[in-house]
């Protein structure tokens, strides 16, 4: 069965979670949903300790050709910015760095290709745990 996701009347249901880990201690999580129906994945970013809201809420939309991915940016010692974000297969990425001064990341095959940042697909960690 093909259902074209963009005129799905969307009916999601919890998938799964991954745990952000930093030494084993989890600083936050991706909570995965995926629509009954056409199976297209919606996700919403949790960081422990942070009280305002994340950028995207509720149930975000993605397009066909992104996928949902975690960015992470080593530049903070000891507490790792990590935030959820549309990553595209060959694309720049804007991410907010140190000082919030915001710089391009460039980004090949789904991955975030910089010495003092990195990321994963939430795809290949539903149900896991990844120490960042």
């Amino acid at each position: 069965m093909n259902i074209d996701t963009e005129s799905c009347k969307h009916q999601p249901v919890y998938f799964g979670v991954i745990n952000i880990n930093i030494d084993e201690r989890t600083i936050g999580s991706v909570d995965v949903w995926r629509c009954a129906n056409c199976k297209k994945k919606f996700c919403e970013e949790k960081q422990l300790g942070i009280e305002e809201l994340a950028d995207l809420v509720g149930m975000p939309k993605i397009g066909p050709d992104a996928k949902w991915a975690v960015t992470i940016c080593k530049l903070q010692q000891g507490k790792y910015k990590w935030k959820l974000v549309k990553i595209k297969e060959n694309d720049e990425l804007k991410h907010e760095c140190i000082d919030e001064k915001v710089i391009p990341l460039n980004v090949k095959d789904y991955k975030v290709e910089d010495d003092n940042h990195w990321s994963f697909l939430v795809d290949d960690h539903v149900n896991t745990a990844v120490e960042i």
